[in-house]
């Protein structure tokens, strides 16, 4: 009885920690994927000067779109290096309410007629600041909870953050779907997009309130007394590369695709549809709608997934079925058919859940805890630079290059390609206790094992985890 009392406890416990570490996500990339979409929208429009072309204001919004994604990986090496040193959760605090900041921000910006060019660079200025705090959230948002889940459960507790993504997107999604059916085109221009910026307030407020309700996980707390107790422990951007090289480049490739796939399917194809085939917002808003709600729903199934049949061949059916819908998504789209583009959206997204579900557990499991908020952030966000924050602007200069979605498509196979190649030298990990991996780095650099009042974490006792190697990383199966 009381075991089944403590188990209880523990799983309300957890879920306590998903809701927190999903509420501040769900804000942060509400306000993300908002700019996103706005800059798609709205801001090729108001924020440039007009060219006669649409394609060529489109890819200047883009490119303010991008700087977001060049601060990230600069947020999580600074996030990284003092969420390892003072724990996950006050940062993820201080990350929620700058990214809310700059984000109502946006929404009071006055227009390029207004102030000139002035316009886009607060704009960009204020899309820095935002994409340095978000590129702080990922890494402590599912360490958070992948330190608090359960060896064998880790892939489908850890997905749960990743479902916030597509959840902050259908938000944004929803917000612009009502302004659209609510007000003309023209006050939509002028003032609507504004609405949407200035509500994340409000979000921001509840996002923050939740999380003052957790705390760090016992494992975290004997890592921190460890830093404190061990002069040669160290921590960081300059460590983790030191120690853990494999891991962050396999980290690394393991986004490339991945990132490259989402933001074709979730920004390019807004971008086709509108420009391409000349279909009205609110439709396109409509099916981008539907699409989020089932990116949601399966994102947290593909994770269970992970946690029986294992990162790696769910990672590799992934990466696979990305080259297929890249080469049969446009001619789908060119079908015009509002079901079969629907269809087409919904594939790209389950495939990419297949990847996207498993990562944090993934990258959690390729470092110890010392180090482990600067190598998820690192894997993560760096990427993120080449990857994601360029894939829309490549896609729209080949279109309007060529004229054609062939490039487009072979743009995304390369990107399959790569991601293979990581997913080839990727060690299956599912189940790995994170103490052993403590214990095995600290038997590796000679660290006394720390004194603390944290309850032990399970495991940890064990000398060594049967998988891991010598050199303390997992063995390849």
């Amino acid at each position: 009885m009381a075991s089944e009392t403590s188990s209880r406890s523990e799983r309300k416990g957890l879920r306590r920690v998903v809701a927190a570490s999903m509420a501040g996500t769900v804000v942060e990339w509400y306000e993300f994927f908002l700019y996103a979409t706005a800059a798609t929208l709205v801001f090729n429009k108001i924020f440039f000067p007009d060219t006669g072309n649409d394609l060529d204001n489109i890819i200047k919004a883009f490119l303010t779109y991008a700087v977001g994604f060049v601060a990230r990986p600069i947020g999580g090496i600074v996030f990284g290096h003092f969420g390892d040193k003072y724990g996950r959760k006050h940062l993820l605090q201080v990350a929620i309410i700058l990214v809310g900041v700059t984000t109502f921000l946006m929404g009071c910006l006055p227009t390029f007629d207004s102030i000139g060019y002035a316009a886009p660079i607060l704009l960009i200025v204020l899309r820095f600041l935002q994409g340095f705090a978000v590129g702080g959230e990922w890494g402590g948002a599912v360490l958070l909870v992948a330190e608090h889940a359960p060896n064998r459960e880790r892939g489908f507790w850890s997905s749960w953050p990743q479902a916030a993504v597509p959840i902050g997107n259908l938000l944004a999604t929803v917000v612009l779907l009502v302004l659209s059916w609510t007000l003309s085109p023209e006050a939509f221009l002028a003032w609507g997009w504004r609405v949407g910026f200035w509500l994340s307030v409000v979000i921001v407020l509840v996002g923050y309130y939740i999380r003052t309700r957790v705390t760090d996980a016992p494992i975290f707390q004997e890592a921190k007394a460890e830093l404190e107790q061990n002069a040669a422990a160290g921590y960081g951007v300059a460590e983790v590369f030191k120690r853990y090289p494999r891991g962050v480049f396999t980290a690394m490739g393991l986004r490339f695709g991945e990132n490259i796939l989402y933001y074709m399917v979730v920004t390019f194809s807004i971008t086709y549809m509108s420009v391409q085939l000349h279909m009205q917002t609110s439709v396109i808003l409509e099916l981008m709608l539907l699409a989020h709600v089932f990116h949601a729903i399966i994102v947290p199934v593909i994770g269970r997934f992970t946690d029986t049949m294992g990162r790696r061949p769910v990672y590799a059916a992934g990466v696979i079925l990305m080259a297929v819908w890249g080469v049969v998504a446009f001619p789908l789209f060119n079908t015009e058919n509002d079901f079969v583009i629907l269809m087409t959206i919904v594939a790209g997204l389950f495939v990419h859940g297949l990847m996207y579900a498993g990562q944090p557990a993934i990258m959690a499991e390729m470092f110890p805890t010392r180090m482990r908020y600067s190598g998820v952030s690192l894997g993560y966000q760096v990427t993120s630079i080449v990857a994601g924050s360029m894939a829309p602007i490549i896609a729209a200069a080949l279109l309007r290059v060529t004229g054609s979605w062939i490039p487009v498509a072979g743009y995304v196979v390369f990107a399959a390609l790569v991601t293979l190649v990581a997913v080839f030298f990727l060690r299956e990990t599912k189940g790995l206790d994170l103490g052993s991996i403590d214990e095995q780095d600290r038997r590796d650099n000679g660290l006394r094992a720390p004194v603390t009042d944290a309850e032990p974490t399970p495991g940890l006792e064990a000398q060594s985890d049967p998988r891991l190697g010598e050199d303390g990383r997992a063995r390849q199966n």
